[in-house]
């Protein structure tokens, strides 16, 4: 099962060491920040699945942290932290695209809650698919391949099987290769001009038997990316 991996920015020692144990003691990978410059480095150039971010930080401020993550990675889900009594910070950064909010001094149960729930209904976050029904087969991403219903078979590449995973896991909804590049590959994509994705899309549909000009499982949306199929059952 895929851990989970939180980034904390936080100017506060204490909180901050608190936040970073109780998500620890969950099960929780953490990376943190002290302040706003390195955390908006880290905000940008590093993988993780969830911000927890404090909104008031010396430098650059959180604000200037949610626009530029909310910017460069729309779907990413955001928790931010406020004092009590800031509910103009709260409404402000929910607007602005957080999707939660902690108000200090926070309860471990409620944060840990608040972080649980924030990362169950995320795009970002596909279910950990084992198989997947094809038209004419099913793709084992278990066994790296796809068998197809005359006994043939094809074998998948671990980074195939990392991006049709992630492709099934978001059904329905256009990927950009942006997105791709930094959930599958890792990597930061403003730092990175590439026809990786296309080319491992191309490959798959030839593995898949997806016709590459009409393709009825791993679709192209137009000026978006691409797309894993609703398929009938």
């Amino acid at each position: 099962m895929q851990t989970n991996r939180v980034l904390v920015i936080e100017d506060d020692s204490a909180i901050r060491r608190g936040l970073v144990d109780a998500l620890q003691f969950a099960g929780y990978e953490v990376l943190e920040a002290a302040n706003g410059a390195d955390g908006l480095k880290q905000a940008l150039r590093a993988a993780y699945d969830l911000l927890l971010l404090d909104l008031i930080l010396p430098g650059t401020s959180g604000f200037e942290i949610l626009e530029a993550v909310h910017d460069a990675r729309p779907t990413l889900p955001t928790i931010i932290l406020t004092a009590r009594g800031e509910e103009a910070d709260r409404v402000k950064g929910l607007r602005m695209g957080a999707d939660d909010y902690v108000v200090k001094p926070f309860s471990v149960r409620e944060l840990l809650a608040r972080v649980e729930a924030v990362l169950r209904r995320s795009p970002e976050r596909p279910e950990q698919i084992t198989k997947i029904k094809l038209p004419r087969g099913v793709a084992d991403l278990a066994r790296y391949e796809v068998r197809f219903d005359n006994g043939d078979r094809n074998k998948l590449s671990e980074r195939e099987v990392q991006l049709l995973r992630y492709l099934a896991g978001n059904t329905g909804r256009a990927i950009s290769r942006d997105e791709i590049l930094q959930r599958v590959w890792r990597l930061n994509p403003k730092r990175l001009a590439t026809r990786t994705i296309d080319m491992h899309v191309v490959n798959l549909r030839e593995k898949l038997r997806d016709d590459p000009v009409h393709p009825k499982v791993l679709l192209t949306v137009r000026g978006k990316g691409y797309m894993f199929a609703q398929l009938p059952l």
